[in-house]
């Protein structure tokens, strides 16, 4: 009785404050993935190559990456509420100058500024519901925040292709400034202040030693296979890498107040919770890289039929999530994480039979199955991992779900690419001209590809055996 009583009632506006974390936090997935649409045309805008306009993406993922993990432990130190509305606030800044870029390296420096804002309200949404919501209803809390990135997935191609082709390149940055003014008043309204935070110093050393670890880890995931795995950058990178995560476990461990708490993987849950979830976002991100080259390369598709084929999964997991999050507030969580990613590594098995004379019917109903797994597991998964976290790392419990969830998604584009090149280089082919050899390179890459995501999938699906939140 002792311990329920340590926890707050239930906040009577949750469910206003929960739609106020969803409106701010809709621009994050919307915006990382709307500007995809706009490659080309900035590259024609600026006058620069792919490999130079491409900075434009990487900058929002590498920033957004490397500082999502600090953006947990600031909201535990300064308050939530606080660090949200400085990170809605400086987004929609940047954003109106990204509108104004007279090149491409001014529009390269505001989207860093745009992730940097970003990260923070990302970071500070599942921490928000969490301190706000009771155990019995965090699940469906946290299952329906979780909608806001099926729908800024779903939503991005889309409303960037029909902005694009309506009112200019720049009508994807300018939009974001009526949504982040409305989101920012609404949130200053209503998310409360934190009242309960403690006095604690906040670990410079750590943090700079976490985000060389995280950007180095980031970038060379990202460029490994275009420089080579053993060329001179990907080397120094990966060394970077493993010296600056050598160095920042050391230093965690000694620090009076660390910026991530080390102990929290002491808990079974919240470790194979976390291991689980970057095993559903490498499988995710490995689906949403290779289809369209299928679609589009393999199957003739145009760009608006594979537009509608690939929305099929994320509005699965649209309209699953809410209910899955709700019923592990009565069942617990094992069980559905593990059915969710069971499922997730059935389809991605049945992807890998997918032939060069498939039709539309056989690749939406595998997807279906794909989304359908992903909106089980995901919101169970969340809730195991917040569930173990005490009230004052809420913080760095969000930044290190977001950050497991940035790093799986890299992880799984390096690795499935990998496996292409791997099989395209066995046939001499390549993925911008499909012959009659690299069409059977791609092909059995792709076979080969979906198989390897399929047994992460099931790796992910056993540890979620050891996710039961204690109820």
């Amino acid at each position: 009785m002792a311990q329920n009583a340590a926890v707050p009632a239930p906040h009577p506006q949750r469910w206003l404050i929960l739609f106020s974390v969803m409106a701010a936090g809709i621009m994050g997935p919307i915006d990382g993935s709307v500007v995809n649409v706009a490659m080309p045309t900035f590259s024609s805008v600026f006058n620069v190559e792919i490999h130079t306009v491409s900075w434009v993406s990487m900058a929002y993922l590498l920033m957004l990456g490397s500082l999502i993990l600090t953006y947990g432990r600031l909201g535990d130190m300064f308050g939530f509420r606080r660090i949200l509305l400085l990170g809605i606030l400086l987004f929609t800044v940047a954003s109106a100058f990204c509108a104004l870029s007279p090149n491409v390296w001014v529009l390269v420096f505001f989207r860093a500024l745009q992730a940097i804002g970003a990260g923070m309200f990302m970071a500070m949404g599942p921490a928000i519901v969490t301190s706000v919501f009771p155990p019995q209803e965090r699940g469906r809390a946290l299952g329906t925040n979780g909608m806001i990135v099926a729908v800024g997935l779903a939503l991005g191609p889309t409303l960037g292709g029909f902005l694009l082709a309506y009112a200019g390149w720049q009508s994807i940055f300018t939009i974001n400034i009526p949504i982040g003014i409305l989101g920012f008043l609404l949130c200053l309204k209503v998310i409360p202040i934190d009242k309960n935070r403690r006095d604690q110093n906040f670990d410079l050393a750590g943090a700079m030693l976490g985000f060389v670890a995280l950007g180095s880890f980031l970038l060379v995931g990202s460029y490994g296979e275009e420089w080579g795995w053993t060329s001179t950058p990907a080397l120094v990178f990966l060394a970077l890498f493993v010296f600056g995560s050598a160095a920042f476990i050391y230093w965690e461990r000694r620090v009076e107040d660390p910026m991530l708490d080390l102990t929290l993987f002491e808990n079974r849950v919240f470790s194979a919770a976390n291991f689980a979830s970057l095993m559903n976002f490498m499988s995710l991100s490995a689906v949403m890289f290779l289809l369209p080259f299928y679609l589009q390369r393999v199957l003739h598709f145009d760009a608006r039929l594979i537009g509608l084929i690939l929305t099929v999964s994320p509005a699965m997991m649209l309209i699953l999530a809410p209910t899955s999050g709700a019923l592990s507030d009565k069942v617990g969580t094992r069980w559905l994480a593990f059915t969710g990613q069971s499922l997730v590594a059935l389809a991605m098995f049945l992807m890998s039979f997918l032939g060069d004379h498939s039709g539309v019917i056989d690749v939406v109903w595998r997807l279906a199955i794909f989304g359908l797994g992903t909106g089980i597991f995901q919101s169970p998964n969340n809730n195991a991992v917040m569930g173990a976290v005490p009230r004052h790392r809420l913080g760095v419990g969000s930044g290190t779900l977001a950050t497991v969830r940035n790093v799986g998604m890299v992880l799984g584009i390096a690795v499935s690419s990998g496996v292409m090149t791997w099989q395209l280089a066995a046939y001499q082919g390549s993925l911008s001209a499909l012959g009659s050899d690299s069409a059977t390179a791609f092909m059995a890459g792709l076979k080969v590809a979906f198989r390897v995501g399929s047994a992460l999938a099931i790796l992910g699906a056993l540890v979620n055996i050891y996710t039961q939140k204690k109820r």
